[in-house]
């Protein structure tokens, strides 16, 4: 039998990582990717779960990273205990590795520290972690040499690396590189955010997720079912043909 992460309903979703998780470039805020998936969850919850997003531009996972003096800090090590654990979430994504990727972080490094944070997490709190891939982005040149060092390769690599931690460390994954089809048209004019519609089908991705492992997403749906009302008409489609 399929494992069920999570059989009660969300009450705390908090949601650390960089920019893209911050809402850029989202023309409001209902539209990060953050927002559409709590309302997402919310709709099939009796029960609404609070939201706490803990996105920071230009973050990056370290303080030992190399572009950590360039990045908006502080950096996912530091903010752990008042960010995230403050809060007691039951549901976590972690969504590390673009910045660092391009800001020159080895993948030793990376991998070593997204270690850290779940293990840092998991001696105070025990919530549904997702990790998340990088996201595809366009432009490498994005602001100047000390974010200039990766390419969609080095990105399938970090996407890699996150896969692998998630299966060592019992956290969900989510592969958002591929979540847009590498379609250009959901990034943002900037080259590397998702726009309106590329944060939608990450959310829906994330989602998908979610519901393929906790059980939790059908209880509202399946008290519903006991007693909804037969909806459907399909006799006018049926005469017009003489049944």
């Amino acid at each position: 039998m399929k494992k069920d992460w999570h059989a009660e309903e969300f009450r705390t979703m908090v949601a650390l990582g960089e920019s893209t998780t911050a809402g850029g470039w989202s023309t409001s805020p209902n539209r990060c990717w953050v927002a559409t998936l709590a309302a997402l969850i919310n709709d099939f919850q009796s029960i609404p779960m609070a939201l706490v997003n803990s996105g920071i531009g230009a973050n990056v996972i370290s303080t030992r990273s190399p572009a950590y003096m360039h990045s908006g800090k502080p950096a996912a090590d530091e903010r752990l205990n008042k960010h995230v654990i403050a809060h007691r979430p039951d549901l976590l994504t972690i969504s590390y590795g673009l910045n660092d990727a391009r800001g020159g972080t080895s993948l030793d490094l990376f991998r070593e520290r997204l270690v850290d944070l779940v293990d840092c997490v998991r001696e105070h709190i025990e919530p549904v972690i997702a990790l998340l891939g990088p996201y595809y982005m366009t432009d490498f040149t994005v602001g100047g040499p000390a974010w200039s060092h990766a390419d969609l390769s080095l990105f399938e690599c970090f996407s890699h690396a996150v896969a692998e931690v998630a299966t060592e460390h019992e956290c969900l994954y989510v592969d958002l590189l591929a979540v847009n089809g590498r379609t250009d048209w959901m990034v943002h004019y900037d080259g590397v955010h998702q726009n309106d519609l590329g944060h939608r089908v990450v959310a829906n991705r994330i989602f998908e997720v979610l519901a393929q492992n906790c059980s939790c997403l059908a209880k509202k749906t399946k008290e519903a079912e006991k007693t909804s009302i037969r909806w459907r008409d399909e006799s006018t489609l049926k005469t017009d043909y003489g049944y």
